[in-house]
């Protein structure tokens, strides 16, 4: 089996369904990247956005990697910071008292949304580059060094973003709250 290194080369001397069979391969990891961060809808047109924007600059991909889905991720985060430029701020949602009246069918749902919440509290304690980092190894399943490349950083400051985000997450109150542990 080729490795997308040779398809993203043959792409670029005329055989167009080359870069389909690497779009084939990572579309479903772009896809979930994509959808965990703008929702699925938003997710299937960025994801459009991606596949013509790697088509459109895959001379630029360093064959000297066989796999290309760390490239594929950057070319996604650059669609999603383009994305998000674009969108309009959102207006707060309208009484929501109404809508949930006096009856609550469904009190694990609070508990679960309490965790949610107290989970995306200790995220947003993270400097975006050290949540970048820890959301491309531990959701997208990259190396350290992947993550690195996805962000064109190197791989010791990778390393070092991602260690940082662990102990601040380790300190979070939040995190030994969900966890039941005692914080120090």
């Amino acid at each position: 089996m080729p490795s997308d290194a040779e398809l993203i080369g043959r792409s670029l001397r005329g055989d167009t369904d080359a870069f389909v069979e690497v779009i084939g391969r990572h579309e479903a990891a772009i896809g979930n990247y994509l959808a965990r961060r703008v929702g699925r809808q938003a997710a299937e047109d960025v994801l459009g956005d991606v596949w013509v924007a790697a088509y459109e600059s895959r001379a630029t991909y360093d064959g000297s990697y066989p796999e290309a889905r760390p490239w594929l991720y950057g070319v996604a985060l650059n669609r999603l910071r383009r994305h998000w430029r674009s969108e309009p701020v959102e207006q707060p949602a309208s009484d929501l008292t109404r809508m949930a009246g006096d009856w609550d069918p469904w009190p694990a749902v609070d508990a679960r949304v309490d965790m949610q919440a107290q989970l995306r509290r200790a995220l947003a304690r993270l400097k975006p580059e050290e949540r970048e980092v820890l959301g491309l190894v531990a959701w997208e399943d990259l190396t350290v060094a992947e993550a690195g490349r996805v962000l064109d950083i190197p791989a010791g400051t990778a390393r070092r973003l991602l260690h940082q985000a662990r102990k601040t997450l380790r300190e979070a109150p939040e995190v030994a709250a969900l966890l039941r542990v005692p914080t120090t």
